[in-house]
């Protein structure tokens, strides 16, 4: 185990902790021991001392009456003695020998009552205490330290379980490099600290997961948006060097630096994460940047707007116009397009048939309802769902009568 680590930490400081406890435990029973062997010697001797000096005297009935009436029980004879001593649930709680005079003293318990036991030179003694109780303090002392040991080993174990998802996320952090995107390894319902690393680390893997997938439709739509104009300029090339083939391949050049500016600013709005700069323009001049980029003929687009001020990135929602004005004429019968508009609503009107999926399937990157077989749309609807998003618009669909409806829809602002 990593001797650095917070696994180990823990550990080391748990078995610290639980020796402490442990050494703590003895010492107080070790203590509490001699506490109450010191008060039994304090108590009992000097009932010892008495009763010998009155068997040197003789003990009579007197003595006896007087003793019971202090709570004592002499015991004299030897039958009754042993039967108490050699008794197996009979327990020795303090014992004091002397080893030249071959003396004991002891002090046993049974049945809850405490036994003076003194042999003194062949003279044995047993005293029954009438007054004893079992002192519980040792029963005490150890509820105490079980209560002790058993909380920190549930505050080790909890401890433990808390911190094992920030080793999965170790772990799982190792394959981000690997482009191992999808990983689960926290409680989503847990609020902990640990639990909410994860989950922050989870939006992020699924974020640069989001950027990567963004990144290859990017470069498959570039392939795709290239190979017409390079197409055209070869074909160009290879015929006569007039005024007029030199005209279109000069189109194809400005349709190419076009196309790689408007990669440039899709690029930065997929990889940027902060707002994007909008500004107040005109509906009609984004409308015409839209058509000037696509180099459309104007038949083809059929105005039916009121020139409103709208706020947005004009670059951006061009190119998000312009791919939903292609849509619409590429896959149109009659090639057409009606633009209208509901206040700061923007709707393309082309006659064809539904969609045969729900419109938020194609704003998935490689999107499986996409028709391979057919062109695109333009850069996908991907990325017209992204630049709209970006600019506080929402794109919805209808179908009416044989006319497609695409609805670019301003968000309502909250006034909360």
């Amino acid at each position: 185990m990593n001797r650095q680590s917070i696994f180990f930490t823990i550990t080391v400081s748990f078995i610290i902790s639980v020796l402490l406890v442990i050494i703590s435990f003895l010492i107080l029973i070790t203590n509490n021991h001699r506490v109450k062997e010191g008060q039994f010697l304090d108590k009992y001797i000097p009932i010892v001392k008495m009763v010998m000096r009155q068997e040197r005297l003789g003990i009579d009935d007197n003595f006896l009456k007087n003793l019971e009436e202090m709570g004592y029980l002499y015991y004299a004879d030897i039958s009754e003695i042993n039967a108490i001593t050699y008794n197996p649930q009979t327990k020795i709680i303090v014992e004091k020998n002397d080893p030249r005079n071959n003396d004991i003293f002891r002090v046993l318990t049974l049945d809850d009552k405490n036994y003076i036991y003194t042999k003194k030179r062949n003279n044995t003694l047993l005293i029954k205490d009438g007054n004893s109780s079992t002192s519980n303090s040792q029963l005490y002392i150890s509820l105490v330290f079980a209560i002790l040991l058993i909380t920190i080993i549930l505050v080790y174990l909890i401890t433990l379980r808390k911190l094992i998802p920030l080793k999965i996320l170790k772990d799982k952090v190792k394959t981000l490099g690997n482009e191992n995107f999808d990983f689960e390894c926290c409680n989503s319902n847990s609020k902990d600290e640990v639990s909410l690393l994860g989950m922050e680390f989870k939006k992020t893997a699924l974020k640069l997961k989001s950027l990567k997938e963004a990144r290859n439709i990017f470069i498959r739509n570039i392939m795709h948006e290239l190979k017409t104009p390079i197409t055209k300029g070869k074909f160009l090339t290879q015929l006569e060097q007039n005024e007029e083939n030199n005209e279109k391949l000069k189109s194809v050049f400005t349709r190419l630096e076009s196309l790689i500016n408007e990669f440039a600013s899709i690029e930065e709005l997929i990889s940027s994460s902060k707002n994007i700069e909008k500004k107040i323009y005109f509906l009609e001049d984004i409308i015409d940047n839209a058509k000037d980029i696509l180099m459309i003929e104007d038949e083809h687009v059929i105005g039916k707007f009121e020139n409103k001020k709208l706020e947005i990135n004009f670059k951006l929602f061009s190119i998000a116009i312009k791919n939903l004005i292609d849509n619409a004429v590429k896959y149109s019968p009659n090639k057409e397009v009606i633009i209208k508009n509901e206040n700061e609503n923007i709707i393309f009107e082309n006659q064809g048939e539904i969609l045969e999926n729900p419109l938020e399937s194609y704003f998935e990157p490689f999107s499986s309802n996409e028709d391979k077989s057919k062109d695109s749309f333009g850069l996908g609807l991907y990325i017209v769902h992204n630049i709209l998003k970006a600019n506080a618009y929402t794109l919805e669909y209808e179908h009416i009568d044989g006319i497609n409806r695409f609805i670019c829809k301003k968000d309502e602002v909250s006034t909360i």
